[in-house]
């Protein structure tokens, strides 16, 4: 893949994401200042590779699984090299100067007790993905947003709410069975242990608690998402969960 082509495809991808409805062309060439039948010729390639599929005749493109993927893994290699970096630098690295960081910061930093911080930053992350938030601390399973996800048009289906509602069914089992342990980790589609057809990507952080070894803070949300801001926001949640807890046990 030339590096103009992992461009237009991390373009699609985060097209799609805002406008929720499939990327041409024309609007792509406005972006790199090139000819439409420029864009076209690299959309055939990406098209031809996996990374991006046309669902109606004469429509635009979105990204596949695959295509997800490879835009993901990029983050998260810089998230790792971020992650080994001295605690004090990752949270500046974190919060920058985003205000949406900042807020979720000051939302779990205001709480008294760990269970009510955890509970917090299930609830600013619901807040500020418009996904599915959720927590498994030990035995508790802190959940919330099912009415934001299932407002999201990849939920009109029946059959896709409850295909999310079976990977809900066995998430935390998974979870004690599996233990992610990287930084971020992110399941797309067809990658989630249950609920496949669901059309939804799990984005967890695990983070150190002492009331487990498998504790973990994340969303459940369509895979057609800003992966950016939602994993910088997991990650960023996960860090200010693992010191809070710490000091207001």
């Amino acid at each position: 893949m030339t590096d103009r082509q992992r461009e237009i495809l991390y373009a699609i991808i985060e097209e799609y994401a805002e406008m929720a409805a499939p990327v041409g062309s024309v609007t792509l060439a406005k972006l790199f200042d090139v000819s439409s039948a420029t864009i076209r010729a690299e959309m055939g390639k990406l098209e031809a590779m996996g990374y991006i599929m046309q669902p109606h005749t004469s429509a635009g493109r979105i990204p596949t699984d695959a295509g997800y993927r490879m835009y993901v893994n990029s983050l998260q290699e810089k998230l790792e090299r971020d992650a080994h970096k001295p605690r004090s630098e990752q949270q500046k690295i974190t919060e920058g100067s985003n205000r949406q960081t900042r807020a979720l910061a000051t939302r779990i930093q205001a709480q008294t007790r760990a269970d009510y911080a955890i509970r917090a930053a299930v609830d600013s992350l619901v807040d500020l993905t418009g996904n599915l938030g959720l927590a498994t601390v030990g035995d508790q399973l802190y959940i919330s947003g099912f009415g934001g996800l299932f407002s999201q048009p990849e939920f009109a289906q029946s059959s896709r709410v409850q295909a999310v509602g079976k990977l809900l069914d066995q998430l935390k089992p998974w979870l004690n069975e599996v233990s992610p342990n990287e930084a971020i980790n992110v399941y797309i589609g067809t990658e989630n242990p249950v609920g496949k057809s669901s059309d939804v990507s799990l984005i967890i952080s695990r983070f150190c608690s002492p009331y487990s070894d498998r504790s973990y803070i994340g969303v459940l949300g369509p895979t057609r998402q800003s992966y950016k801001r939602v994993m910088s926001l997991v990650r960023h949640a996960g860090l200010m969960l693992e010191e809070i807890i710490y000091e207001r046990q």
